[in-house]
């Protein structure tokens, strides 16, 4: 494969959200390095508002219709890739925030904390607009870097140093399956561009190699059985990345699994169906019954998110536009519910005199402490479990009904008994946050960057809930480019 790039002809306006984003990240480092004595805390703030104003530029750029590629069609930038960076630095902007008050336990590299934030977020701008198989295995590697050390940031932690080597061998052994499917893709059909390898018949060497980029992808996504990474990893790494971690690379490798089986390998669904609804299925139902025994609220989010990935992985099954749409829209419900969740456990933490504070344990009595943060405990983990009228349930009612107009019935019905029993470990909290005697009864000070954060994710759990059309739209709209799909 010859590709021929044309430097003159170049529209870099395209691209500009990663310039600003390489820029701001260079700007906070060089700050953070020239002027040691600056507040990290301002640190923090310049980042969110940098990542903002990158932010309104992609609504901008959504809302006026700007597409197109560069460097021979390795880079794409359509609504769909713009809706996923939006995500993307919403997300961030959130678990910056909640990040400002926890890293007074950390006494060094504050700075370099934002930084290296910054550094894997412009990875994953890049990963969703890459349109080939080589810039998807670089954008990946570049946004991993900045994970094994924010992973071991509490250096004087042994869970955490267990959590970064852990993540690093784990991470390069998904990473090498990766590449040697990209191999074994590229020598079936001579190509690795999307816009290519969507004309073409991989052939039996081309499938298997297609089914171990899937493998490495699955292993991003925390996926059964490939989740093994996960627990000890949110368990051991700082709660701040732990959020992080959760939900903003996922995002990203979802976006290039959606990109992958609905566009480039649409055609071939017969091929990874039966991959894909296995991982759902092991992932809804083994994320939920394990859940089920944790104490520790960080490993018993980290059981979630794996059940929560298994209901995403539903959209993609049908292999409908409604279910790209769907899951588009799941994943907006489940970013505010997560990372709101994950903010309470932050709080209790910061709060806990002489223990880690991340146990169940710790958040008993919390509506005698603070009934706000109770309250909005309640909210995250019913909209996690699917209760209505909160943004969960119409996710949930949304990707089911994209698997019942493909009379997936099997998949719908093991999706809701799995939410009887997501619904059982979830009360239980409630029963703690509720019921139980507070080992402490001194009122908890929650900091005004951790109010906004509970706040928006509160306020989002109940707009996607009572008022889900214009997000609705918002995922229609971004999954335009799967218009050679069936729509239902």
């Amino acid at each position: 494969m010859t590709t021929a790039l044309n430097f003159s002809s170049l529209n870099l306006m395209l691209m500009a959200p990663e310039l600003w984003m390489t820029l701001l990240s260079s700007v906070i480092l060089a700050i953070d390095f020239i002027f040691p004595k600056v507040s990290k805390t301002h640190l923090a703030y310049a980042s969110a508002i940098g990542m903002g104003m990158i932010g309104l530029q992609l609504i901008y750029f959504f809302a006026s219709g700007v597409t197109g590629v560069l460097f021979g069609n390795m880079f794409v930038l359509d609504q769909f890739a713009i809706f996923f960076k939006i995500f993307l630095l919403f997300s961030t902007i959130l678990i910056l925030l909640s990040s400002i008050n926890y890293l007074d336990r950390v006494r060094f590299f504050k700075g370099e904390y934002y930084y290296l934030l910054l550094f894997s977020v412009l990875g994953m701008m890049f990963m969703v607009s890459a349109h080939d198989l080589l810039s998807l295995y670089i954008t990946l590697e570049f946004s991993t870097f900045g994970f094994y050390i924010l992973v071991t940031y509490l250096r004087e932690d042994m869970k955490s140093n267990e959590a970064g080597i852990k993540f690093f061998i784990l991470g390069v052994l998904a990473s090498s399956i990766i590449v040697f499917g990209i191999s074994l893709i590229y020598g079936a059909t001579g190509t690795i561009l999307f816009s290519e390898l969507s004309q073409r018949r991989l052939g039996a060497g081309g499938v298997v190699g297609l089914m171990f980029v899937f493998i490495g992808l699955a292993y991003k996504l925390g996926a059964v059985p490939f989740h093994t990474w996960v627990p000890d990893v949110y368990e051991g790494a700082p709660t701040p990345v732990t959020s992080f971690l959760s939900i903003v690379p996922k995002g990203a490798a979802f976006a290039v699994v959606l990109r992958l089986v609905f566009v480039t390998f649409g055609a071939m669904r017969s091929e990874w169906i039966w991959f894909v609804t296995g991982l759902s299925v092991l992932s809804m139902t083994y994320g939920n019954i394990v859940a089920i025994a944790q104490k520790n609220m960080k490993r018993l989010l980290a059981y979630s998110g794996i059940a929560q990935v298994g209901n995403l992985l539903i959209g993609l099954v049908p292999g409908t536009k409604m279910g790209g749409e769907a899951s588009l829209f799941y994943l907006l419900a489940y970013v505010f519910a997560n990372i709101g969740a994950f903010a309470v456990v932050i709080v209790a933490s910061n709060a806990t005199v002489g223990t880690v504070g991340e146990e169940m344990e710790d958040l008993a009595g919390l509506n005698r402490r603070s009934p706000f943060l109770a309250f909005s405990m309640l909210v995250f983990l019913l909209s996690l479990a699917g209760v209505p009228p909160l943004g969960g349930f119409v996710a949930k009612l949304y990707i089911f009904a994209a698997a019942m107009y493909q009379e997936m019935f099997f998949l719908v019905i093991v999706g809701l008994i799995n939410v009887v029993i997501s619904l059982y470990y979830y009360l239980v909290v409630v029963k703690k946050l509720y019921v139980s005697e507070p080992r402490e009864t001194t009122p908890l000070s929650i900091s005004w960057p951790m109010r906004w954060v509970v706040g928006i994710s509160v306020a989002g759990v109940f707009i996607l809930g009572i008022w889900p059309r214009p997000f609705v739209d918002l995922a229609i709209s971004a999954t335009s480019l799967f218009s050679q799909i069936p729509l239902r």
